[in-house]
């Protein structure tokens, strides 16, 4: 079977010597990073090892993301060491329960109806949305100093506090020169205490977007991570673990799919929720279902796969352990999975995302592959990895 970002967080916990499940095998050592590059595909990495000869290097394994590969997914079933199915964050947007009805939600901005709309934290509490104890709080209950090396925004965000749960000490970090200094902050100590922090970079994915996958400015930004984790793994003690990854790749989008300008889409449809790799159609009536799935199926042709949360749920989509009742419903109805290089976009109400060249979320290698990237400071040790 193969790894997955859930992975990471029990292999970490193991090497505290936090139970024995060590799926990557990870040797013991006083502290440990895990750095998300966001937008870091393994795929583009293979196919760009030139711009990033130290990233591709010290590739210790590819992982595989999860379904929906997307931001607050991924980065959510890796600090809870669990695919979504059993942490409930199943999109980059789903529909919530409310007073008046199923309320689309953003989990990645944590707000209603769109992107740009209200703060949802106080309506939907990160803690409820989310409730399950993070492998971060059990590091810190067996008495591991926490650490985040992350923009300053983040450290308050709904996704922060839904999916890492654990008070730590911040090292603010907008960019990569401040990432660097972070990180080695960090690490250079003389106690014996372990440590653990969680880093972010979101610059690659952002480029990505705007102007695509693979193109000079996304290039740029590569060059510029493999020359910090350069530096980081020439800068760190031995006495610390450098672990690399993303939380999904990316694919450039040459067929728009333009979800708004089809009416027989909308029939009996209350809600379309995810993002232009994923959708998640929420009916209006349970009796509804096989005509909408006909219509969607028969409109989005070679476009799309459409299947019904039923089946998705029997082909663990989201993961193998069957979801509680209140996550199954925060599932479309009907899920959409754009195939090739096809996008479903929702110009109306989602101008800023319909207009990006570059799109993840589907099951593509491009999309669904991140590296395992790993050094240890001057003995750029690798974890033992079991076959």
């Amino acid at each position: 079977m193969p790894y997955t970002l859930a992975d990471i967080l029990p292999s970490v916990a193991a090497s505290f010597g936090l139970g024995t499940d060590n799926p990557l095998g990870l040797a013991p050592n006083r502290d440990v990073v895990v750095l998300v590059i966001d937008g870091l595909g393994a795929e583009l990495l293979a196919r760009n090892r030139g711009a990033a000869p130290t990233l591709a290097a010290h590739v210790a394994t590819t992982l595989t993301a999860g379904f929906p590969a997307t931001t607050p997914v991924s980065l959510t079933s890796l600090a809870m060491g669990a695919p979504c199915a059993t942490h409930g964050i199943i999109g980059y947007s789903f529909a919530l329960p409310g007073s008046g009805g199923p309320r689309l939600f953003n989990a990645l901005r944590w707000r209603l109806d769109s992107a740009t709309g209200d703060d949802a934290r106080d309506a939907y509490p990160p803690e409820t949305v989310q409730p399950r104890a993070s492998r971060l709080q059990d590091l810190a209950a067996h008495g591991v100093e926490m650490h985040y090396v992350i923009p300053e925004y983040q450290r308050d965000s709904g996704l922060t506090r839904a999916a890492f749960r654990a008070a730590g000490t911040l090292h603010p970090a907008a960019d990569l020169d401040a990432l660097r200094s972070g990180i080695l902050s960090f690490a250079t100590h003389s106690g014996t205490s372990q440590r653990f922090a969680y880093a972010y970079f979101a610059d690659l994915d952002y480029t990505g977007h705007l102007h695509g996958p693979e193109s000079p400015q996304w290039l740029a930004i590569l060059r510029e991570v493999d020359a910090c984790v350069a530096d980081l793994l020439a800068g760190l003690p031995a006495t610390c673990t450098l672990l690399v990854t993303g939380d999904h790749g990316m694919i450039q989008a040459d067929t728009v799919i333009d979800l708004d300008a089809r009416d027989l889409l909308h029939r009996d449809v209350r809600l379309i929720g995810g993002e232009a790799r994923v959708r998640h159609v929420y009916l209006e009536r349970a009796d509804a279902l096989t005509d909408a799935l006909a219509r969607w199926t028969g409109e989005l042709s070679t476009h799309a796969r459409v299947v019904t949360r039923e089946q998705a749920l029997d082909e663990h989509w989201f993961g193998r352990t069957p979801p509680e009742p209140v996550v199954t419903r925060r599932i479309g109805d009907l899920i959409a999975v754009a195939e090739g290089r096809s996008v479903l976009v929702r110009p109306a109400g989602e101008p800023l995302e319909s207009s990006m060249l570059g799109h993840h979320g589907a099951w593509t290698a491009d999309e669904q592959l991140v590296p395992l990237i790993t050094g240890s400071g001057e003995s750029e040790a690798r974890p033992r990895l079991r076959s």
